[in-house]
């Protein structure tokens, strides 16, 4: 796996969260609630964040939480239902991933379990996120580019 070590700076999302099991499901949450948000808010287009907060190994599927987060300026008013955050800046290890949705699980666990351990850094209590540049696109066969970015501290 190619990684790089990146300094990222603070960025202002706006969030929409679901709960329920990760998979099919985050796919649906973007196409049936996340996408027309975007559209109604003028927001479609902008880079845009995916933020598992939990561990799917350790925490029951119906309880796990995922943020779905869109860049937005300092003057922005975020509607009911929505939250707004900063995604913190610091160092990044950052992973290109191409492929479909159901492959995204094992290229994190490669990143974690294999690159991790190997790197001399280690993961902090930031949160791993996949980001999507602005106007990033799905291929008609499914499949999509993004980066993977998980927050470390350390190294060799």
């Amino acid at each position: 796996m190619d990684v790089a070590i990146v300094t990222l700076p603070p960025v202002r999302i706006a969030t929409l969260r679901k709960i329920g099991p990760y998979g099919p499901e985050i796919g649906r949450f973007w196409g049936e609630t996340v996408t027309p948000w975007l559209e109604r808010q003028g927001l479609l287009g902008e880079p845009t964040y995916g933020i598992a907060l939990d561990d799917p190994t350790t925490t029951p599927p119906q309880d796990c939480r995922y943020d779905a987060g869109v860049e937005v300026g300092e003057d922005y008013a975020a509607p009911a239902g929505t939250a707004l955050t900063v995604l913190p800046g610091g160092t990044y290890a950052v992973a290109q991933f191409a492929g479909q949705a159901w492959e995204i699980p094992a290229a994190w666990q490669t990143l974690l379990r294999e690159w991790l351990p190997a790197s001399g850094y280690t993961c902090d209590t930031r949160p791993c996120v996949e980001y999507y540049p602005r106007n990033w696109r799905m291929e008609a066969d499914g499949s999509f580019a993004c980066e993977l970015r998980m927050p470390v501290s350390g190294g060799r």
